[in-house]
């Protein structure tokens, strides 16, 4: 496995860092000592015969929905099973549909275009909401093929280090907009930045939800409590196994924690900043703990609860779980799609699902997994914008 550890001296203290590595100003004063390991894997290629090595429980079948993607990341799905998909780094969305039934999208058509790193993407009345670095657009779906979108929102916090925004509309009909932290670990300038967002469907009435929240890219609502949960990416630069990735519940005028607390509202002893009129350790006691913790470095960043009818009645109300993977590790963690049971509404266990997209040995894989969603048919969606397939995940019975 190839190893890549740079040391660089700032301030004459030792700073190992993943090239490149953009720190925020205010965090290269503030932040003592870090400490990790950056593992940059291989990428492989898909093929036919690393699907069929792809592991999933008894019963459970892993095809592919579509291939030749380029870069396909979140994605939403239609009333008529449209799979709507955002591709950031070719600046545009496109549509795709099993026409015939048979678990492959056969059409495929771009409905928006020239959106610069469009990332989220949720459906409403009719209509695409799509999320760029510092903008959201309202697209008016049209069967004859490019919209003309409406900006609804803008001037969103600078990307930095966590540009992809996330949006989806809550049980309440309010649009949700995940925004990450500017830098790994400081104490951000803007309000906005490292929190969750809420605004009307027509961008009206913005304002912060939730706050200290590093980066929750994956975030949902329980199909049955109605209950908005979430998954935030840990700090980089504490070790193999700090911090753990959270799955949080989601509550307005919250605040989580980040940059001076980690897991289990644990102070960050490596983050020299305080809080304003108080200590770490007392702040951190008054922080929402996570309802359930995840591998460090997994990256978990697609979430989305089961709501088909296809997959075994067990399954439904639980999560599904895109873990990207880990770059700042040794032994790699993430590279798979979990699982989270649910009872009564509450999150109690986490397992895998799908594995094998890492490859054996840890040193390479072949998909670096992003948006989940359920079809209409009850599958489970997963994409990849490493090799720019999309799995179908498909029960046939024991």
């Amino acid at each position: 496995m190839r190893r890549h550890a740079l040391v660089a001296a700032i301030g004459g203290l030792a700073l190992f860092a993943r090239p490149p590595l953009l720190l925020a100003q205010q965090e290269t004063r503030q932040v003592a000592q870090l400490r990790g390991t950056a593992m940059r894997l291989a990428k492989a290629e898909f093929s036919d015969a690393r699907l069929r090595s792809l592991r999933a429980p008894t019963g459970f079948r892993v095809g592919v929905f579509a291939s030749k993607l380029g870069a396909p990341r979140m994605l939403a799905v239609g009333d008529d099973g449209t799979v709507y998909v955002t591709r950031p780094d070719s600046n545009d969305v496109i549509a795709l549909r099993d026409a015939d039934g048979d678990g492959n999208a056969e059409v495929m058509r771009k409905v928006a275009g020239q959106l610069e790193h469009v990332h989220g993407i949720a459906l409403r009345d009719n209509a695409l909401f799509l999320a760029t670095v510092k903008e959201v657009y309202r697209l008016p779906l049209s069967a004859a093929g490019m919209g003309h979108p409406v900006k609804i929102l803008e001037g969103l916090p600078d990307g930095s280090q966590h540009p992809k925004r996330t949006i989806g509309f809550g049980t309440d009909g309010m649009l949700y907009v995940s925004i990450g932290s500017t830098c790994n670990v400081c104490i951000e300038m803007n309000r906005e930045a490292a929190a969750i967002l809420r605004a009307r469907a027509d961008g009206s009435e913005r304002g912060v939800f939730a706050s200290g929240l590093r980066n929750t890219i994956g975030f949902a609502w329980h199909p049955e409590t109605g209950e908005m949960w979430g998954l935030d990416i840990g700090a980089d630069w504490r070790g193999d196994n700090l911090p753990p990735e959270e799955l949080n519940r989601i509550q307005g005028a919250t605040h989580y924690g980040w940059p001076f607390c980690i897991g289990d509202r644990r102070p960050d002893s490596l983050f020299i900043g305080e809080p304003t009129g108080s200590s770490k350790a007392a702040f951190c006691r008054g922080t929402a703990a996570p309802a359930l913790t995840l591998a460090a470095h997994s990256s978990p960043i697609g979430i989305a609860f089961y709501t088909g009818t296809q997959f075994p009645e067990a399954y439904r109300g639980d999560a599904f779980v895109a873990a990207r993977g880990s770059w700042n590790r040794q032994v790699a963690s993430g590279y798979k799609v979990m699982r989270i049971r649910f009872d009564s509404g509450k999150p109690v266990a986490a397992e895998d699902f799908v594995t094998g997209f890492l490859l054996p040995g840890g040193q390479s894989y072949f998909a670096r997994i992003a948006g989940i969603a359920v079809a209409r048919d009850g599958a489970l969606l997963v994409s990849d914008d490493a090799n720019g397939v999309i799995y179908r995940v498909t029960y046939e019975g024991k």
